[in-house]
C-alpha cells in the first residue's frame, strides 16, 4: 500500500504532468499530417529524442525540490519510510508512467503508419525499448539533482549543462582533434553520461546481439549509479520544519 500510494502520488503530484503527457502524445499524430518522404523520416529516432531524452526532464521537474522548498518533505520523512524507499518509489513512478507513455505512443505510431504509410518504422521495437531505457537514465540523474536543488531547477540545470557540454566537446574536438586530453574527456562523458549514443546505435541495429545486451546493461547500471547518488544525498539532508 505504501509503494502504491507513493507511486500514484508521483504520477499525480502536478496537473502539469498530465498536460505534458497529452501534449507530447499529440505531437505524433500532428506530425503525420506532414507528408514526409519515407526515406527521410524515421519515427524511431524521433521517439528516442523527443520522448526518451526530453520527456524525463519535464516529468521529473521539482520531484524532490518542490517538496523540500515547501516543507512538505518533513511529512514524508517523518512517516515510517526510509529515504531509499522514498527515492525508489518516486523513481518507479516516473519509470512506470514512461512505460505506459511509450506503449501508447508506439501503438499509435504503428497504427498511423499502417493507415498512411508515411515515414519509416525500421527497428521500431528496438527504438521503443531504447527510448524507455534512456528515459530512465535521464530521470534518475534529474531526480538526484532535485534532492539538492530547489523547486524545478533540476530539469533546467540538467538541460543547460547537457547543451553546454555538447557544444564545448564539439568545439574542443574540432580545434584539438589529436589531443589526448580532449579524447579522454570525450570518452569519460560518453561512458558516464546518459548513454544516448550507445542506445541509439543499438536501436539502429549497428551492434551485435552481445554488444546490444551490453548497452542495455550499461544503461541500467548508469540509472542505478545515478539513483544511488540521489539516495545517499537524500539520506544525508536535514529538512526544515518551515518552507524555504
Amino acid at each position: 500500500m505504501k509503494a502504491y500510494s507513493l507511486i500514484k502520488e508521483t504520477v499525480l503530484r502536478k496537473t502539469s504532468i498530465r498536460v505534458v503527457h497529452l501534449s507530447w502524445f499529440a505531437v505524433y499524430p500532428a506530425i503525420f499530417l506532414i507528408p514526409w518522404p519515407p526515406e527521410t523520416w524515421q519515427w524511431g529516432p524521433f521517439l528516442f529524442g523527443w520522448s526518451g531524452c526530453l520527456l524525463p526532464l519535464l516529468l521529473s521537474e521539482g520531484i524532490f525540490g518542490d517538496d523540500i522548498a515547501s516543507g512538505r518533505i518533513r511529512t514524508l520523512v517523518t512517516e515510517p519510510i526510509r529515504p531509499t524507499e522514498l527515492y525508489l518509489y518516486r523513481f518507479l513512478g516516473l519509470s512506470l508512467q514512461a512505460a505506459a507513455h511509450f506503449l501508447a505512443v508506439g501503438v499509435s505510431i504503428w497504427l498511423l503508419y499502417r493507415l498512411t504509410g508515411r515515414g519509416s518504422i525500421g527497428h521500431f521495437a528496438l527504438w521503443v525499448l531504447a527510448s524507455w531505457l534512456v528515459f530512465n537514465t535521464w530521470a534518475a540523474l534529474s531526480t538526484s539533482l532535485s534532492v539538492v536543488l530547489k523547486r524545478s531547477n533540476n530539469s533546467m540545470l540538467l538541460f543547460l549543462a547537457t547543451v553546454i557540454a555538447f557544444v564545448l566537446l564539439n568545439l574542443l574536438t574540432q580545434f584539438f582533434p589529436q589531443s589526448m586530453v580532449v579524447e579522454a574527456i570525450r570518452q569519460t562523458v560518453r561512458y558516464v553520461g546518459p548513454p544516448v549514443e550507445f542506445l541509439g546505435q543499438t536501436a539502429l541495429g549497428k551492434f551485435s546481439l552481445l554488444q546490444g545486451v551490453g548497452c542495455v546493461v550499461h544503461s541500467l547500471l548508469l540509472a542505478a549509479l545515478y539513483g544511488t547518488a540521489g539516495i545517499i544525498l537524500l539520506g544525508r539532508r536535514e529538512f526544515k520544519y518551515v518552507a524555504d
